[in-house]
């Protein structure tokens, strides 16, 4: 099966439509599927739910779906130095709907906002509440290197959300800045297996975008 596509339009072909369910990888601007998110944008459909960390910021990554109000609804951690739901719950609800988990109980947001509507239940005298797992129609994740067969790795910072965030897409696209053949790559330095890449667009200059540039001048 060939795994490989031309560029990032055409690896889009024929997945994105209107109210679908979208799962995005990145931490920040570190580690964004920039040139698969540029070609949502491209396809002009709405009603969009991303699941992500965060959105980027108005101009770029997620942001300018935002802007262009193709996204309907965020699922998503930190927005706008608010954080509307916990890292690990959210990550943990990405990695659950990959396993094939349905739910799982947790202590994390019990007592606030966030447990207002769902399930409690006391486990060992301590509450947890009950937290959905995520199935996505479709995921879109960065990584540094692929092999032809779709084993990703990912560098530093963007193995983050990226790898729960390649399990739980239904069809998984992954952006990559290295394509090298099947057998290249240790099998213990495999972060996502293959069996969860359905498609490969290689994207080797990505941008290195800083979020807050912090400078101070010498004495």
């Amino acid at each position: 099966m060939n795994k490989l596509y031309s560029d990032s339009s055409t690896a889009l072909d024929g997945l994105i439509d209107d109210g679908m369910t979208l799962a995005v990888g990145g931490f920040g601007l570190c580690g964004v599927p920039e040139n698969l998110i540029l070609a949502v944008h491209a396809t002009g459909k709405t009603g969009l739910t991303a699941v992500s960390n965060n959105a980027g910021v108005d101009d770029w990554g997620l942001g300018m779906l935002l802007r262009s109000r193709q996204i309907r609804k965020m699922i998503s951690s930190y927005v706008g130095e608010n954080e509307f739901s916990p890292q690990g719950t959210l990550a943990e609800r990405m990695r659950a709907g990959g396993a094939g988990i349905a739910g799982f109980y947790t202590r994390t947001g019990v007592g606030t906002m966030i447990a207002e509507g769902k399930d409690q239940r006391e486990f060992d005298g301590q509450i947890y509440i009950l937290e959905r797992g995520i199935r996505a129609d479709v995921a879109l994740v960065k990584a540094w290197r692929a092999d032809t067969s779709g084993n990703l790795v990912y560098r530093k910072t963007a193995r983050n959300f990226n790898p729960v965030a390649a399990t739980c897409g239904k069809v998984t696209i992954a952006e990559v800045e290295e394509i090298v053949e099947t057998g290249t790559i240790d099998p213990d330095h495999v972060h996502t297996p293959g069996i969860y890449v359905d498609r490969i667009v290689l994207c080797p200059n990505p941008q290195k975008r800083i979020e807050h540039r912090m400078t101070r001048s010498g004495s």
